[in-house]
């Protein structure tokens, strides 16, 4: 008896609902794969089943004349729609997961989903309940017609976001501005609204229709990468070409800008009171504009300062006084060595005379275009300052050539061998012609013994240019607990027999 109830239609249509339903909703609720095949397996074994017994989903009708059969028939073709949808709903998400953004903009999947469902809707109205479904859509048309105009400015907002998504001027993660200046990365389009993440990391929330009549620029096409322009206002005491020069090395010393497409330099007006130069460059993306731009300012100032260029603005008399001594990095050591010095935190707290003492003993090197000044895995003794040009530090490693950083005006190399024996982690090149004055490792052993903070000064510098090659090669040269500023100081402290500042 059990053997004939369960080879009749209903007990097999039953048992295969029961195991789609135990499978996909008990055991595959974390595994969308998984689910999705069991889903098409469960379609196409139902689809079979109905076939074999002469039961056609897709015809209007049961043909049957028992009720308990007619039931049968209606409740396996309306699953049969419902789980055709589940697929088809099932494979839009599936599509949508593969594209791996954390927040997405769901507004198509749910129009094609809604759309899906919809349908599915509409065959059981037609193909189980036989209704004619052209005159069910006639009839609701008036009340169509009263639910369009009272979500008139909602219908606007959706079918704006269909069009945007369809057309596609932006996506989500992509930077875009609009024409009244609203700016932000979007992090969600949905039905009536489009989010964007501010730079301040303000939500702003956008209505399609208005984003559909903005004029917006797209900041994340064609690539991440994103262009700035800076303007600087020299003195007029030097040619223009020698100024363009100047600015060059800048751009050129800078290791937040991309090196290709090469940046520009441009003179957009001369006057007698001014140069005015425009610097223009790339940067990997909009996140690296700000500490970008402040570092080109801050190479500005230090190479206008070491070629002797003012800023626009000082008073020319103070100027003429002091261009001519100034002009080239040519006149006296000690006055190029001292105005150096005044230019250095690790020197600030030094008296002008102890500065006039160490400048004295400093000696300047001069270095032409191309020139090695120090091998990768050289040891310094002594500390180097960089007083004029660009210098570039490369490792190479496993055949490989890679760029570390780029040196200018103000940086100081060398005092990893000065102060804890340590090889220089990279080759060390001069991109340009470059001066450089050296501190012997005497000179600054008997500065310390007088003047004991600058251990402490040097310690925090070598922690940070040590935790600065972590990042770029992947690994300290001495174990993480001995290349913080306090230990490295205790380091200098014994290297050089110094007793304890104040």
């Amino acid at each position: 008896m059990i053997s004939d109830i369960a080879h009749t239609p209903a007990a097999q249509f039953c048992l295969l609902l029961v195991a789609d339903i135990l499978l996909s909703a008990a055991f595959l609720r974390q595994h969308p794969s998984l689910r999705l095949l069991v889903h098409v397996v469960f379609f196409v074994s139902l689809t079979a089943l109905l076939i074999t017994n002469d039961i056609e989903p897709y015809q209007p009708g049961s043909g049957v004349s028992t009720m308990a059969h007619s039931l049968f028939v209606g409740t396996a073709k309306t699953v049969w729609w419902i789980g055709g949808a589940m697929v088809l709903v099932s494979l839009v998400r599936m599509v949508r997961a593969f594209e791996k953004h954390s927040r997405e903009g769901r507004l198509l999947q749910d129009v094609l989903v809604g759309s899906i469902y919809l349908g599915a809707g509409l065959s059981v109205v037609a193909y189980v309940f036989g209704v004619p479904v052209g005159t069910l859509i006639a009839t609701s048309g008036v009340f169509a017609v009263i639910l369009g105009l009272a979500l008139q400015s909602t219908l606007n907002d959706v079918f704006s976001g269909i069009a945007l998504n369809l057309g596609r001027p932006y996506s989500v993660g992509n930077w875009i501005e609009l024409a009244d200046g609203a700016k932000g990365r979007v992090v969600e389009t949905n039905w009536r609204s489009t989010h964007l993440l501010s730079g301040s990391n303000d939500l702003v929330v956008i209505p399609n229709s208005a984003l559909a009549k903005a004029t917006l620029t797209n900041l994340s096409t064609p690539d991440e990468s994103h262009g700035i322009a800076l303007s600087l206002s020299v003195a007029p005491v030097r040619t223009p070409a020698a100024i363009e020069e100047i600015m060059r090395n800048v751009l050129m010393s800078s290791n937040s800008i991309l090196k290709f497409p090469p940046p520009s330099v441009t003179i957009s007006s001369i006057s007698n009171n001014a140069i005015v130069v425009e610097l223009s460059c790339r940067v990997a993306d909009r996140t690296t504009v700000v500490p970008a731009t402040n570092e080109l300012y801050d190479l500005a100032f230090r190479h206008c300062r070491a070629a002797s260029l003012p800023l626009a603005g000082q008073e020319l008399s103070a100027l003429s006084a002091t261009v001519p001594a100034q002009h080239s990095d040519h006149g006296s050591q000690p006055g190029s060595a001292s105005r150096l010095l005044d230019t250095i935190p690790l020197f600030a707290p030094l008296t002008d005379a102890e500065r006039g003492t160490l400048s004295a003993k400093m000696v300047r090197k001069t270095y032409a275009k191309g020139t090695v000044i120090a091998e990768q895995c050289s040891t310094l003794r002594s500390l180097m300052i960089v007083r004029t040009g660009v210098l570039l530090v490369t490792r190479h490693e496993q055949g490989i050539e890679t760029e570390l950083t780029r040196l200018a005006p103000g940086d100081c190399f060398g005092e990893g061998g000065v102060l804890t024996d340590v090889e220089e982690v990279g080759k060390i090149t001069a991109l340009t012609f470059a001066v450089a004055y050296e501190i012997a490792q005497e000179t600054l052993a008997d500065l310390m013994r007088e003047r004991p903070i600058l251990a402490e000064e040097l310690g925090v510098m070598l922690s940070q240019r040590l935790e600065a090659e972590h990042k770029l090669i992947g690994a300290l040269r001495t174990s993480s607990n001995d290349n913080h500023a306090h230990s490295l100081a205790e380091k200098i402290r014994h290297l050089f027999q110094l007793r304890r500042a104040g």
